[in-house]
């Protein structure tokens, strides 16, 4: 490797690396499968490489890089959306479940750790995509409501609205008091 192409990596690897956990959280999160994650993940960081001048420039990437995964995302739903899949549940496959992925708060106690995974999953699976992705990345990834708006390109007012509509559906599904029975 000649020293150009060693700096490129360096820097490519200082720019990604702080964002890199959050990024593979958003990509697992929209496709809810670990192979389809790493996929998006993987396809991301190599159009990256070949824009680290227009990286480099950014004051903070982090929102650019999570609404590039978004985008990324989107089209590759749009392009597979004729084509018929056959999946694999992810139960299935050893590893391939939302406890691999990084929990930032691995020793966490509390309502959060008493939670009915499978329960919820149901409930958000119930949601329209637009309402289960705002309730994922405001909620479960921490987003904020202007961080989503740039995300996905909706006004600020759209996604409280949808954020509102979605935790009262999921109220609803959960039970009166939104908590599991």
């Amino acid at each position: 490797m000649d020293s150009f192409e060693e700096n490129q990596a360096e820097l490519f690897e200082r720019l990604l690396r702080p964002h890199m956990a959050r990024l593979f959280r958003l990509a697992f999160r929209l496709t809810n499968h670990k192979a389809d994650a790493e996929d998006l993940f993987q396809e991301v960081l190599t159009r990256m490489f070949t824009r680290l001048d227009e990286l480099a420039g950014l004051s903070d990437p982090g929102p650019w890089l999570s609404r590039v995964i978004y985008n990324q995302f989107v089209d590759n739903r749009r392009r597979y959306a004729r084509r018929r899949l056959v999946s694999v549940s992810e139960g299935a496959m050893p590893g391939a479940t939302i406890d691999t992925v990084a929990d930032p708060r691995p020793d966490a106690s509390g309502p959060e750790r008493l939670v009915d995974i499978s329960r919820l999953q149901a409930a958000m699976s119930r949601l329209s995509d637009e309402h289960r992705l705002v309730v994922m990345l405001h909620d479960a990834e921490g987003y904020k409501l202007e961080e989503i708006h740039v995300l996905t390109g909706d006004p600020v007012g759209t996604v409280k609205s949808r954020l509102h509509r979605a935790r009262a559906r999921l109220r609803e599904l959960l039970g009166e008091d939104g908590t599991f029975s």
